[in-house]
């Protein structure tokens, strides 16, 4: 079957592009069996994929920190995107874009298969495969802003899986913003360390403001995002500071603003934590001003986008 002839999404696994129904993982895969996985995502602007090459470089260094036999060549994955994001974007309205996931498993479990298939076994799985940005999901947080809750569930210590390597061993993840959902149904985690430090949240990075600086935690304290770096260099180009230091609630609690990054949304504000307004209660001049500067940047007008986006999507969903 030729699957860009096909009207359904397509997905690139194990080196064959093929209809998104068709692209399934083994039960005995050990992205399944183990969460031993590594993955990326990245998103469109106007139907082109936004710091591909970054994200990349991010993948291929996590590859080679948890050791995976035989990773796929970055040449063929580079090139999968390019073919999964070709075919797929047609199937979207032309002002909306594309999350594109990546993600590399450690292949199949050779308890299950046995030592016969030792070398079988020792395969990688790789896949590329899109989605449709839920605008909905974010449209009103935009422009409300987001309630973050700490949990008590705490950030996978370093020592136990270094936070530079994006995995997708992410049920702490999930009981986090299920306890912050018990708060707050609308609500998303924020989640400390063992020493009672901000880390990050389920989806990305966290910045408060104060004293017209912007502050984030220090690297090896979470995951370095991809939108953060690009948070640095907007912040350069307008000239606020960026300090990178531990952050305690009590910081969060008397911040001008704060706001989070994260590859499908970009930048969203945050405007409670724990129940208590930060600031005044409503998004701030900086995010604004960063915002503004990513609009420039990808030449959309991004939270427009989403917007729209939204009321589109809701529409198609009421008349089905």
């Amino acid at each position: 079957m030729n699957a860009t002839d096909n009207r359904e999404p397509i997905a690139w696994l194990d080196g064959r592009l093929r209809p998104i129904s068709e692209a399934k993982l083994s039960v005995f895969d050990l992205g399944l069996v183990l969460g031993a996985s590594v993955t990326e995502m990245v998103r469109s602007f106007r139907h082109r994929a936004f710091r591909l090459e970054a994200h990349l470089d991010r993948l291929y260094r996590s590859l080679r920190a948890v050791g995976f036999p035989s990773p796929p060549d970055r040449t063929k994955v580079n090139a999968a995107v390019s073919d999964v994001v070709a075919h797929n974007e047609k199937l979207i309205p032309d002002e909306h874009d594309l999350g594109i996931v990546i993600f590399v498993t450690a292949g199949k479990n050779v308890t299950y298969l046995g030592l016969s298939a030792r070398d079988a076994c020792r395969q990688p799985t790789a896949c590329v495969h899109t989605f449709p940005l839920p605008f909905e999901m974010w449209a009103d947080a935009m422009t409300s802003g987001r309630h973050l809750v700490t949990p008590s569930i705490r950030h996978i210590p370093p020592e136990s899986l270094d936070p530079k390597i994006k995995s997708r061993s992410r049920l702490h993840w999930y009981l986090a913003d299920q306890q912050a959902r018990l708060v707050d149904p609308e609500a998303g985690s924020l989640v400390l360390n063992r020493d009672g430090n901000i880390t990050e949240n389920s989806t990305g990075n966290f910045f408060l403001v104060a004293d017209s600086t912007i502050i984030t935690p220090p690297p090896g304290t979470a995951l370095g995002g991809v939108s953060q770096q690009v948070v640095f260099e907007l912040a350069d180009a307008i000239g606020v500071p960026i300090v990178q230091t531990d952050i305690r609630p009590y910081d969060v609690f008397v911040a001008e603003e704060a706001f989070t990054s994260s590859t499908p949304y970009c930048l969203m504000p945050v405007t409670r934590f724990n129940g208590r307004a930060i600031g005044d209660g409503k998004p701030g001049p900086v995010f604004g001003r960063l915002m503004t500067e990513w609009n420039r940047l990808v030449d959309l007008d991004i939270m427009e986008q989403i917007r729209i986006g939204a009321e589109q999507r809701r529409a198609e969903t009421s008349t089905t």
